[in-house]
């Protein structure tokens, strides 16, 4: 028996890694694809830009099977009056502020009206922001995660979303990282405890019956 399949072995004797299952009214949460982490001399790098490329049809799908979709941004204040641990850990974050290029959401995947925008501070699409609330006032029982970092923000978004009991749904070739190992561990962590893994054709497939 390999390492691998004996540490899996591990974590389904244990009882980990069951389905969640998809809900009846899901949404699109698009994590921090912005120009800073598409671009590998900033944020970027590793697959960041494979998982942008792939989101493009999985927003158009969701566009078309009419799901809310909220896209989330890192946003300081200009002067930096609202930075903490986060850009002691990470100083070039607080470069992200408003209207600072590396903070707008990529060409590609361009917002349309009505889609919710997230400005955020910290790590998680949730933590200190109004998604929760918007969520559920559109009823929403599943949320799919596409977005970067898979063991960042990605991750942070996705413990918090089951945190909320909403049904969570990582679509795994959406999601990007700078470093593949990080981004593998956290795809296989993730899937054992907080959420199920599907592919953007699976997640279509879905979506539009």
């Amino acid at each position: 028996m390999t390492q691998e399949n004996s540490e899996l072995e591990v974590y389904e004797r244990q009882g980990y890694g069951r389905k969640s299952g998809f809900g009846e009214r899901p949404a699109l949460v698009v994590v921090d694809f912005v120009n800073g982490f598409a671009d590998p001399d900033q944020f970027g790098g590793g697959n960041i830009q494979e998982a942008i490329n792939k989101s493009v049809n999985l927003i158009r799908t969701a566009r078309t099977a009419e799901i809310p979709i909220a896209y989330t941004r890192v946003v300081y204040a200009d002067d930096q009056s609202d930075t903490g641990v986060f850009c002691l850990k990470a100083p070039n974050l607080a470069k992200l502020t408003e209207t600072a290029h590396s903070s707008q959401i990529v060409d590609q995947l361009a917002p349309h009206p009505g889609d919710y925008i997230v400005r955020k501070l910290q790590p998680s699409a949730f933590f200190g922001t109004n998604l929760s609330a918007w969520l559920i006032g559109q009823s929403v029982d599943t949320v799919i995660v596409a977005g970067c970092t898979t063991s960042g923000c990605v991750r942070a978004t996705v413990v918090d979303s089951m945190s909320y009991n909403f049904k969570t749904i990582v679509a795994s070739d959406c999601v990007g990282d700078r470093a593949l190992a990080p981004h593998k561990a956290n795809l296989f962590d993730m899937e054992q405890k907080n959420a199920d893994l599907m592919t953007e054709r699976e997640i279509s497939e879905r979506l539009l019956g």
